[in-house]
């Protein structure tokens, strides 16, 4: 048995065997040691020699002292294994990747599979409208404008998400909830299985566009409805996407990315900056420039404030809440 003193460099005081400091000292905290238990082979020396130490917590007065550690002494001597050192992991961020709220329910996929088949269904009958009439080109640009206004409008809640309400408003309450806890963990969203993400926006996609497939059957209206819900219904994917590193992204993904037909993630990483009033939309972006260009939603934000007495969150400090925490998963993988 013998004690294991700490290594030399945390003692930059340590002086060789046999030195005397001449001054006084405090008495030494006490974790100055720790002992282990090893094995050893027979020791020629049956008594090692005590091993003198310069103190760094030394005070200067006129008093010599030494202070001696016995290596052999009876009460440095334990039973116990060495501690295994762990790299330590906040436990809040432990807890959320294994949340069971993240993973999907088979009620999130039926509600999935309900927004995409209103989706399918106004397509198809945009498809075969157009087909029985001859006519593509109003559908066609019927869909690009259902494109571009989903854009606009994804970027639009957003924004009144972002900024108005809380966890009690009726009917958005957790919604706003969930955006703003969104700030704080941003890269949460990229763990979220698929129809977890999505379910929200498919349901209220499926109420909406089914009435519409049963009653009219216009190629150019279903060609607009078909594009735009379908936009609004995947537009957590893109935005999901927008927080997602390239190389876990499909190549198709990112080249739709780059090309702007997806919102970026340069793009979209500008609206996580204090004091997050930027760059709302989250399909494509297209209209991120010209919104905040013109300070669109500034100019609503004084409407309301001078028409309702409402200030916008954009106006304050960040709180806490919005303040984003780092990803530590990669750690927990180590671990």
């Amino acid at each position: 048995m013998f004690a294991e003193v700490a290594p030399m460099s945390a003692f930059p005081h340590l002086r060789s065997l046999h030195h005397v400091n001449q001054c006084h000292y405090l008495s030494p905290p006490s974790h100055i040691y720790r002992s282990i238990t090893t094995t050893t082979t027979k020791s020629r020396r049956r008594h090692p020699e005590p091993l003198v130490v310069d103190l760094p917590w030394v005070l200067n007065t006129s008093t010599p002292a030494t202070t001696t550690i016995a290596l052999d002494d009876p009460s440095l001597q334990s039973t116990d294994p060495p501690p295994v050192l762990k790299r330590s992991t906040p436990v809040t961020t432990t807890s959320m990747l294994n949340d069971p709220s993240l993973k999907s329910k088979w009620s999130h996929r039926a509600w999935v599979a309900s927004g995409c088949t209103t989706v399918l269904v106004s397509l198809a009958k945009s498809v075969t409208g157009a087909a029985d009439s001859g006519t593509w080109l109003q559908p066609i640009l019927a869909g690009v404008v259902g494109y571009v206004l989903a854009d606009l409008g994804s970027g639009v809640y957003h924004w009144g998400i972002d900024n108005y309400g809380n966890e009690n408003t009726p009917v958005f309450g957790s919604q706003i909830e969930a955006f703003q806890g969104h700030h704080k963990w941003p890269w949460i969203i990229t763990r979220r299985q698929f129809a977890n993400n999505l379910h929200a926006l498919a349901r209220a996609v499926s109420f909406t566009v089914l009435p519409i497939d049963l009653i009219f059957n216009d190629p150019v209206l279903h060609g607009f409805v078909s594009v735009c819900s379908g936009c609004i219904m995947f537009s957590q994917q893109f935005h999901a996407w927008a927080h997602s590193t390239k190389s876990k992204l499909h190549p198709l993904v990112v080249a739709l990315q780059d090309a702007g037909v997806l919102v970026s993630r340069s793009m979209h990483g500008a609206h996580h900056r204090p004091p997050y009033d930027s760059n709302y939309c989250i399909v494509s972006g297209v209209w991120n420039e010209l919104l905040d260009t013109y300070k669109v939603f500034e100019a609503l934000e004084m409407i309301l404030f001078f028409k309702l007495g409402v200030r916008p969150r954009s106006w304050s400090e960040p709180s806490s809440n919005w303040t984003e925490e780092t990803d530590t998963s990669s750690l927990i993988a180590e671990l």
